[in-house]
């Protein structure tokens, strides 16, 4: 499955590359009208409609397989190896300072909990430096 992820995202940054290409090689729509009063712009390779029909049509292809690769790339990283039950609530509770007023969770047991003598206490803030 790792495979498929990497063709994917390769299939994916190659289609954005092309897509970016072909946007950058359009003319927009204010080139047509200088290319009615003579500027030269219409002998091009594929002649005055052809081009914008040609690359438009090149640039939504591209476009739509790079959303089609942005859908798989999102269920391909999804991590369903996971059970749906899983919650933080259910996980043992973590280390809990002495004084802190917060019970253990009601699963957890008396193993779980640390000690207070075994965590280290906070370091008292230093005195800022006067002048």
């Amino acid at each position: 499955m790792n495979w498929l992820l990497n063709v994917v995202v390769m299939l994916q940054i190659l289609a954005a590359l092309v897509m970016i290409g072909l946007v950058l090689v359009q003319h927009g729509k204010g080139a047509d009208m200088g290319a009615s009063f003579g500027s030269g712009a219409s002998g091009s390779l594929f002649g005055a409609t052809g081009s914008a029909n040609f690359l438009s049509r090149s640039t939504a292809i591209c476009a739509g397989v790079f959303f089609v690769c942005t859908l798989g790339l999102a269920y391909l990283s999804n991590d369903r190896s996971r059970p749906v039950t899983d919650s933080v609530l259910d996980r043992p509770s973590a280390v809990l300072p002495a004084g802190s007023g917060v019970a253990p969770a009601a699963g957890a047991s008396a193993a779980s909990v640390v000690p207070a003598a075994s965590v280290a206490p906070a370091s008292a803030p230093s005195a800022l430096p006067s002048k």
